[in-house]
């Protein structure tokens, strides 16, 4: 397969996820940039996205929606960047349960509680989180024994979950622990995040004329 990947984004979305992940494996990539409530609702955008919505990959005749499938995705269709355990290491496990906690528990934990609605003690079982308090514990234990999602180095998982959290405790959704504080200060230096912020930082302002 082809090495060219096309990012569809917006620098105010989570295409900023997707970006960055795109730094770390180091390929070239186009990046075709939509509008909210424009192009990006327009028919040849839906074609490919049918929500609507950013980011999107095309890479070759694959189309790939979803921050966190993307970030898998890409690991795997370039093996040289490293950015994934094999399948045979036991931390391909932590790997994918939480790539897979940040995309789900907590992202819906932390919409919910941001737009102030949390289930009560018994509605908390229908919900996959159960709680915004269990979700940000959970997520906190985890980083008070571990640099990393996987084991002791960066993958592809580091990407998603640590977008979730930098955004979480610039924006408030989530609590300011020193466990997350630290894990994000690990990350929001390395190369390729600095690069991507840089690329869509500087979409945003030129959108603002």
């Amino acid at each position: 397969m082809t090495n060219a990947v096309t990012l569809y984004t917006n620098p105010y979305s989570r295409g900023r996820i997707a970006r960055w992940m795109l730094e770390e494996i180091g390929q070239p990539y186009d990046v075709v940039v939509l509008d909210y409530g424009t192009t990006m609702k327009a028919a040849d955008y839906l074609a490919i996205n049918p929500m609507g919505k950013v980011p999107a990959i095309r890479h070759g005749g694959v189309i790939v929606t979803e921050a966190a499938a993307i970030c898998a995705y890409l690991a795997d269709a370039f093996p040289a960047a490293g950015l994934a355990p094999a399948l045979t290491d036991p931390a391909r496990g932590d790997y994918y349960r939480w790539l897979f906690f940040a995309a789900g528990p907590l992202e819906q934990a932390t919409t919910n509680h941001y737009a102030k609605f949390d289930p009560t003690p018994d509605q908390a079982r229908m919900f996959g989180y159960g709680s915004y308090a269990q979700t940000i514990d959970t997520l906190e234990k985890k980083f008070t024994t571990s640099d990393y999602v996987a084991g002791n180095r960066f993958t592809a998982a580091d990407v998603y979950v640590g977008m979730a959290v930098g955004w979480g405790l610039e924006f408030g959704t989530i609590d300011k622990r020193p466990a997350f504080e630290a894990y994000w200060n690990r990350l929001k230096t390395r190369p390729a995040c600095v690069a991507a912020n840089a690329k869509d930082d500087a979409l945003a302002a030129a959108s603002k004329g």
